[in-house]
């Protein structure tokens, strides 16, 4: 019986080592969402050189994606970061899809970007569990929620981790952040893929709502709505006062602008603070009335051309 069972330990040893994923062997990415995040990411997946699906429920969706997308691209080409061809390559490596079962089929790694709201995330990750094949790494790029709230809803909780994106082209940072039964090998995988995608890999020793950048934003978040909500100053006053003293191109309602309102308000309010709460009835004035931000055109500010980038909105600047 102990022959028997130690070759059966042994025979489990080698199947896991095999299913230790490695670059050269990614050939297929996925990427769930094709909202602000979701698009950069599966965009810069297809710069990277590999073949990029990204699926979205609503096929709408990618319509302006697709035109946030040739935005981009022509940016990088007009600073030189890529060529004409290479842009016209990436294109081509990108397919867009509502199809569950296409999307899902050969997957060698997947990194989900829908809605910041936890039972939405574990209804679709029930979904592509199912989907993707065994060799399939999951990972989340949730803005605050823990791995360990996903994981098993994933159906395999050992091939899972956070690894959470920024804005991809501006801020390339990218977050690791494993769970207590993260498989060992993914957190170095992880870092050798965030420099495949051109981003500074930044490891989480242990799970923290927010990683590290976006506890210290969430900071200084807070501390700005509680400014806008005890009518301290106004939204343009509080953005100056940021952005004046520390010479920065946006402020912090600039800032909740790019990260999307409905992100800002799931995150907001889930804290059960007084300070908390009233933030988030503002933030939730603002998503009941379709303003979320830069990805709707309008948000605390009105885009392309929001009033903190014009001359003169700070001062001697």
């Amino acid at each position: 019986m102990s022959d028997i069972l130690g070759q059966w330990m042994k025979t489990d040893v080698v199947k896991l080592k095999a299913m230790e994923l490695k670059i050269e062997g990614v050939n297929k990415i996925l990427i769930l969402g094709a909202g602000t995040l979701g698009l950069r990411v599966g965009l810069q997946s297809a710069i990277s050189g590999f073949e990029t699906t990204i699926y979205d429920i609503n096929e709408s969706a990618f319509d302006a994606a697709i035109k946030t997308q040739e935005g981009i691209l022509k940016m990088l080409v007009r600073h030189e970061k890529l060529s004409e061809q290479e842009a016209e390559e990436a294109k081509q490596r990108l397919t867009f899809t509502t199809n569950a079962e296409e999307a899902a089929d050969d997957a060698d790694f997947l990194n989900e970007s829908v809605t910041e709201n936890l039972e939405l995330k574990k209804k679709v990750w029930e979904q592509f569990g199912e989907l993707c094949p065994e060799k399939t790494l999951f990972t989340s790029n949730t803005s605050y929620l823990l791995p360990s709230d996903l994981a098993e809803a994933t159906g395999r909780p050992e091939r899972f981790c956070n690894f959470h994106f920024h804005d991809v082209f501006y801020a390339n940072v990218v977050d690791i952040m494993p769970h207590q039964t993260t498989a060992a090998w993914i957190p170095d995988f992880l870092h050798q893929m965030g420099e495949k995608l051109w981003q500074t890999p930044v490891y989480v020793k242990k799970e923290n709502p927010g990683y590290i950048f976006n506890y210290m934003l969430m900071a200084l978040i807070g501390a700005a709505g509680s400014l806008k909500t005890m009518d301290v100053g106004s939204i343009e006053d509080i953005d100056r006062s940021w952005m004046g003293n520390f010479k920065m191109d946006m402020g912090p309602f600039g800032v909740l602008d790019t990260v999307g309102l409905d992100t800002a308000w799931h995150i907001t309010s889930s804290q059960p603070d007084k300070k908390s709460q009233a933030f988030a009835a503002l933030l939730k004035t603002y998503v009941d009335s379709g303003r979320l931000g830069v990805k709707t055109g309008e948000g605390f500010y009105k885009y392309p051309n929001p009033s903190y980038k014009e001359d003169g909105f700070v001062k001697g600047a």
